[in-house]
């Protein structure tokens, strides 16, 4: 993975169960899918299929658009090819999902007037997906998608699939899966899909009750971290999150979109529907059924709290600060209520320390690309380095040393950022913070 697009997780065992502590966000912005770049090469055209005009195309996805906001199934319908009964059956699972789902908007519309292929099954357009959730995003998010229309001979042009069958793919979302759940918390949004297997990892399929109970699990925690995010960094935030937890772990990496495997990450906090501008989009928490449900309830507790770090300082498009503040204060907050020793949290740098092998000074990015122990280790001193600022300089100064390091102008892992933070807020340089925090860790792990 580049710098750019990076999550990776640590796995500790605490009081004998193995749980997954950080599943991190992604450093700099992590897009969900968007599939505009792959359309130029997949972009085909021919004479021979009869092609809809723009004006009738529009029309549909308008229909479409007014029918989802209005829960009209029948008009929905309406605009789909009554003979695709496969598509037609898809269709009618997405607009029963949709219609859970608090939207404030949504909008279909069309991204190319040329097709993005056509042939004898129709002619596939490449379209733009916009809609914001009531009360949880600030602007409209943004996505990839391709229809075919085709001539029906009773109901004239209807959408009679998607692009698939030309190796064209959706940005995918969660409601294009199975049947939906969700969660409305006081201040989240948890949507899941119902055949997850979470509660005992076997990936057998849960009752609606049981999975109900899941999801509200998730939201209660979700409600709970918030306040204590808050209680660190302050209200500077929407305090306030959604969440999806789809059905499978190949699910998860889908949402995702950059992370090649989830299968040891548990959550991960990313930013979806930005269209590829970076300064937009929506966060997310996306939440893996495997690995979640390995996790005890403090495990949840900590992960939870540690990806909604994340959300509230803008971890996920984050390229600036460095990494072991990002990764450092979401793992403070985290553990800072659970009641989890240091020496247990701290195992792996307990162990190097042991072996004489001292870090000359708190982990630099490339730490956080690499796997097993060592990467354990990295979380470990970043979370320690963020716990000794908090204890000998207080909270509300490792706040500001987060948000001046982001703040600061430079390229990613550029040593005078952290250097210049340092001098500004704690009035030191890294030489002298690297040597108290080594002091530090001989203390609480030797």
């Amino acid at each position: 993975m580049s710098s750019a697009r990076s999550g990776q997780a640590r796995v500790a065992a605490l009081a004998g169960v193995a749980i997954v502590l950080h599943l991190v966000t992604a450093v700099g912005y992590v897009a969900l899918h968007h599939g505009a770049d792959r359309t130029a090469a997949s972009l085909r055209s021919a004479t021979a299929a009869p092609t809809p005009s723009t004006a009738t195309v529009t029309a549909i996805l308008q229909r479409r658009s007014r029918a989802i906001l209005a829960h009209d199934r029948a008009a929905f319908l309406a605009t789909v090819d009554p003979s695709a009964q496969a598509f037609r059956a898809g269709q009618e699972t997405l607009f029963d999902n949709l219609t859970k789902i608090p939207l404030a908007t949504w909008r279909e519309s069309l991204a190319d007037t040329r097709a993005a292929a056509a042939a004898d099954d129709g002619w596939t357009a490449r379209l733009t997906l916009t809609y914001r959730l009531r009360g949880f995003d600030a602007a409209d998010v943004a996505y990839t998608q391709y229809l075919t229309f085709g001539r029906s001979k009773d109901a004239g042009w209807v959408v009679s699939g998607d692009g698939s069958t030309h190796g064209l793919r959706d940005d995918p979302q969660i409601w294009d899966g199975g049947t939906l759940t969700v969660i409305h918390g006081r201040r989240s949004l948890v949507i899941g899909e119902d055949d997850s297997g979470v509660a005992d990892g076997t990936g057998a399929t849960d009752g609606p009750q049981t999975r109900t109970a899941e999801l509200r699990d998730i939201a209660n925690r979700l409600d709970t971290g918030i306040g204590l995010v808050s209680d660190v960094v302050g209200d500077r935030w929407s305090r306030q999150v959604v969440a999806f937890a789809p059905a499978t772990e190949q699910e998860a990496e889908e949402l995702v979109g950059d992370v090649r495997n989830l299968g040891d990450i548990a959550a991960l906090a990313t930013v979806s529907g930005a269209a590829g501008d970076s300064g937009q989009g929506a966060d997310r928490v996306i939440i893996t059924p495997t690995a979640f449900d390995r996790l005890n309830g403090l495990g949840r507790h900590v992960v939870l709290t540690h990806e909604l770090v994340h959300v509230a300082m803008g971890g996920a498009r984050d390229s600036r600060t460095p990494m072991w503040l990002i990764e450092g204060l979401a793992d403070y907050v985290g553990y800072k209520k659970a009641g989890v020793s240091t020496r247990a949290a701290g195992r792996e740098l307990a162990a190097q320390l042991a072996a004489g092998d001292v870090p000359a000074a708190p982990p630099g990015r490339s730490a956080f690309s690499g796997s097993g122990e060592r990467l354990s280790a990295a979380y470990e001193e970043a979370w320690l380095a963020c716990r000794m600022i908090a204890e000998r300089y207080g909270e509300s100064r490792l706040v500001r040393l987060y948000r001046t390091a982001e703040a600061e102008p430079g390229d990613a892992g550029d040593p005078r950022i952290e250097d210049r933070a340092l001098r500004a807020v704690l009035g030191i340089g890294s030489s002298e913070f690297a040597a108290q925090w080594r002091a530090y860790l001989r203390k609480e792990l030797t």
